[in-house]
């Protein structure tokens, strides 16, 4: 077996949820088999940085509010990172997602990874979604290779299933088989909806949600999407769906109905993957929702537990994962493949910045 350098790498994530918190994470990685995690760090941001975010979703051009928006998501993310105090080979920036469009080849990521680069004075590679979206593919989900890495000692088939603003799958199979793509609503809704009706962030351990009877026509009716029946791979914006679904319903019941909009979701995903797979284990914010988790064990029949179980720190998964593919750019190793994105060919991606010009 052939040795490869191993690097230190930092990952930076911001997830759609916009929970108020930077993900920041140290890994040791030769970019294929070997992953060692480190270290990892939540920085907290100001709520008035999450509402100027948010103002931006949807947008595909550039106008103050969106300028301002991407200074402040970059001015955290140096905050984030001179706080975590680590120096690396290489920091891992994803950015901060306003708008995913797959159907129309646009994705857009907020944050300037030339200025993180000067003033953390570490190479920044970011923009990893673009290269993938030029060659046709979605641009999503990216971490499927990680997964894949994580899981090298998990009985298969098995299947990692990511709970960030939209839910995402990553199937692998015994041989090692790669099939991912985004399945439905995740926390974006339930925490939207929620924050509209209580003012808080989101419904802890889906207690609300638990209380709550499904509306079953409300579920019924977003079944039908033809988002389900498209075969991967898929990708879908945060806002693909709207809480107006279930505004006349009480916190309860809504909060049951878009919770389990979201378990029917996987299910549905499962049509789409070759055998069941022997476990599922969750990550993302939403793992800690015990209620989906039982909720999706049920309708399944196997085990489905927090990736924390499985010796993985759950709340490091993604900012873990854009460490990784940051080593696997810096060796030109592909990011996404056919069968994770639907890009023709194995694509890497994202864009160097050095810290002092070369």
């Amino acid at each position: 077996m052939c040795a490869h350098k191993v690097y230190r790498a930092i990952g930076l994530m911001s997830g759609t949820s916009l929970d108020g918190e930077i993900d920041v994470a140290l890994i040791e990685t030769d970019g294929f088999d070997i992953v060692k995690p480190i270290r990892f760090y939540a920085h907290p941001y100001d709520i008035s940085v999450r509402d100027k975010v948010r103002a931006c979703f949807g947008k595909k051009e550039r106008d103050d509010a969106v300028i301002e928006a991407e200074r402040l998501v970059t001015d955290i993310h140096i905050q984030a990172v001179k706080a975590f105090g680590e120096h690396a080979d290489v920091i891992g920036f994803h950015g901060q997602t306003v708008t995913h469009d797959p159907d129309n080849g646009f994705t857009w990521q907020l944050g300037d990874g030339e200025r993180l680069a000067k003033e953390t004075g570490m190479p920044v590679v970011s923009d990893m979604r673009q290269a993938d979206m030029k060659a046709g593919g979605q641009g999503a989900p990216l971490l499927p290779l990680y997964h894949r890495a994580m899981m090298a000692d998990q009985t298969k088939p098995v299947m990692v299933l990511n709970l960030g603003g939209v839910a995402n799958i990553t199937y692998i199979g015994a041989d090692g088989e790669l099939i991912a793509f985004d399945c439905g609503p995740a926390n974006a809704m339930m925490d939207d909806f929620i924050k509209s009706r209580t003012g808080m962030d989101f419904d802890m351990e889906g207690m609300i949600a638990s209380r709550g009877v499904v509306l079953e026509s409300v579920v019924k009716n977003f079944l039908h999407s033809p988002f389900f029946k498209k075969k991967p791979p898929k990708s879908l914006d945060r806002n693909e769906w709207s809480i107006d679904c279930v505004l006349y319903a009480s916190d309860e019941d809504g909060m049951a109905t878009l919770l389990d909009m979201s378990v029917r979701s996987v299910v549905a995903a499962l049509s789409h993957v070759p055998k069941k797979p022997q476990h599922v284990f969750v990550a993302g914010g939403g793992r800690k929702n015990s209620f989906f988790i039982d909720s999706l064990q049920a309708a399944i029949d196997k085990p489905v537990t927090s990736i924390d179980r499985s010796g993985w720190n759950g709340d490091a998964t993604e900012a873990e994962g854009f460490a990784y593919l940051a080593v696997r750019s810096l060796l030109g190793e592909a990011l996404s493949l056919p069968s994770t994105t639907g890009v023709n060919k194995p694509v890497t991606g994202g864009i160097l910045h050095a810290p002092l010009p070369l």
